[in-house]
């Protein structure tokens, strides 16, 4: 390695990233790793031309630091874009169009779907694992619904219980999955209570804020999901809370509950409890059996299940479990949760692992992962 013609070729590498528009502090990190790079590779691959690998290297990395810069940046301001409180601005097109795709001719169902493909963003992927059904089955539930309002003309918007359907699911997946999308959705579910005087217009939009309050919490430091349970809640956001359980006051006097109130009134009971075991699971049963009442869903049954487990003690959690599809998403996930909470760490851990192999997203499985290797390393030390 010829260390005195790198130090010779130095300065001029370093103009050239300066004349092409890199500042000089950002120049100077590149020639460097540019420099670096060169003491690992020359040795065994010298390049023809010395100075012209040192630019092209140097400017690569370059443009890779700015993008990565510009890649952070774009993240903080995500995160500093949280929901303001107060009034909504004014209606925009992207909730107008919402409305249109969710058009009187299409099925409800339909509806929703293609609004969350062709407004919301979302792949044919995240809406399948949304309506719990294979993907291919999703993929021709939205080609249907496009031929059928194809030559069809916009002018007839759809109903309001369509529309909050596509935000529900547009904020879940943008609260857990791949698409930052939640903050999206609560700016528009904000414009949509301006405008209508639902109460379930108010509850979505509760249930959200009361939602995204807890995000700071949900994730550790490197990425992990922190357990409802586990997570530092001085750092879940007071205001978003004390806005949402306004909301949900005002909507629930109104005595006309649905599906969003119900879910909301859950959130707020998590949000109220100061510490995990002051949480009132007996209240939170009885919402969830409301809410049972309201949609006949087997998800609602599945995390009802969950919460029996923590009111009645964990094999009344089972027993109820048992009534349930094996199949249904997060049921091994559940069943894993409270055979631990029973003080049966084997099954748990096989439980928990076999949990894992079946979860889609990457964070989920991780978190499933090493829940069993700690149960399993607990029972090693024994």
């Amino acid at each position: 390695m010829n260390e005195a013609l790198l130090r010779s070729l130095t300065p001029s590498v370093l103009g050239i990233l300066v004349r092409r528009g890199a500042d000089f502090a950002a120049a100077e990190d590149a020639v460097q790793d540019a420099l670096v790079e060169a003491v690992r590779v020359w040795p065994a691959d010298p390049p023809r031309d010395a100075k012209g690998w040192l630019v092209t290297v140097a400017w690569r990395r370059f443009l890779d630091a700015t993008r990565a810069d510009a890649a952070r940046r774009h993240r903080e301001d995500l995160v500093d874009d949280e929901p303001a409180p107060g009034p909504a601005p004014a209606l925009d097109d992207t909730l107008q169009l919402y409305f249109l795709c969710a058009h009187p001719s299409l099925t409800p169902s339909s509806a929703v779907a293609l609004t969350l493909r062709a407004v919301g963003g979302l792949t044919t992927r995240q809406i399948a694992q949304a309506y719990l059904v294979p993907e291919a089955t999703m993929a021709q539930r939205i080609s249907r619904a496009k031929r059928t309002v194809s030559g069809v003309r916009f002018d007839q918007a759809g109903d309001v219980a369509t529309v909050l359907r596509v935000l529900y699911l547009v904020f879940n997946e943008g609260y857990s999955g791949d698409v930052d999308l939640a903050a999206e959705a609560i700016r528009l579910t904000r414009q949509l209570a301006a405008r209508v005087g639902h109460p379930e217009v108010a509850g979505l939009l509760a249930l959200m804020l009361l939602h995204h309050a807890r995000r700071a919490a949900r994730t550790a430091p490197d990425g992990s999901l922190v357990p409802l349970a586990e997570q530092d809640r001085s750092r879940w956001d007071t205001r978003l809370i004390a806005e949402g359980v306004g909301i949900l006051q005002a909507a629930l006097a109104r005595d006309r509950l649905g599906e969003f109130q119900a879910q909301a009134a859950i959130a707020a009971l998590h949000a109220d409890a100061p510490a995990a075991a002051e949480t009132d699971w007996v209240q939170i049963v009885e919402w969830y059996d409301e809410l049972a009442r309201l949609t006949d869903s087997p998800v609602v049954r599945l995390n009802r299940a969950v919460a029996v487990g923590e009111a009645d003690g964990p094999r009344a959690g089972l027993a109820a479990l048992a009534a349930l599809d094996p199949a249904l998403p997060r049921h091994t996930a559940a069943e894993a949760y409270l055979h631990e909470r029973d003080g049966d760490p084997v099954t748990a851990a096989r439980l928990y692992a076999e949990a894992a192999r079946k979860a889609t997203d990457l964070a989920e499985r991780d978190h499933l992962t090493r829940r069993a290797a700690r149960l399993n390393a607990r029972r090693s030390r024994r």
